[in-house]
């Protein structure tokens, strides 16, 4: 396996617009402000290596697609009843 100390990734959109850059060395970066439940296919992001050194950048690769996690429904039809210490909150 490479060197990859003075490297870090570097993710595209499939259009060559670019999306985020990790820090040297750590060989990890997030792709963030998607919509939860948002389906991406393979390639509609890619990613390479930059050497942080020349600032050469490897060729492209697809990134696999994958789902955004959806976050749960907000709580509805809150209801609370009092206790003899606090209250009872009940949501559905």
């Amino acid at each position: 396996m490479a060197d990859r100390t003075n490297d870090t990734e570097v993710i595209y959109k499939k259009d060559g617009t670019k999306v985020a850059e990790g820090e040297k060395g750590s060989l990890t970066t997030a792709i963030t402000g998607l919509t939860g439940g948002t389906v991406v296919a393979t390639g509609d992001y890619q990613i390479t290596f930059k050497d942080s050194v020349t600032g050469l950048e490897s060729d492209k690769v697809d990134i696999p697609g994958f789902t955004v996690e959806k976050a749960p429904e907000q709580p509805a039809n809150v209801k609370t009843t009092a206790t003899d210490d606090g209250v009872k909150v009940t949501a559905g």
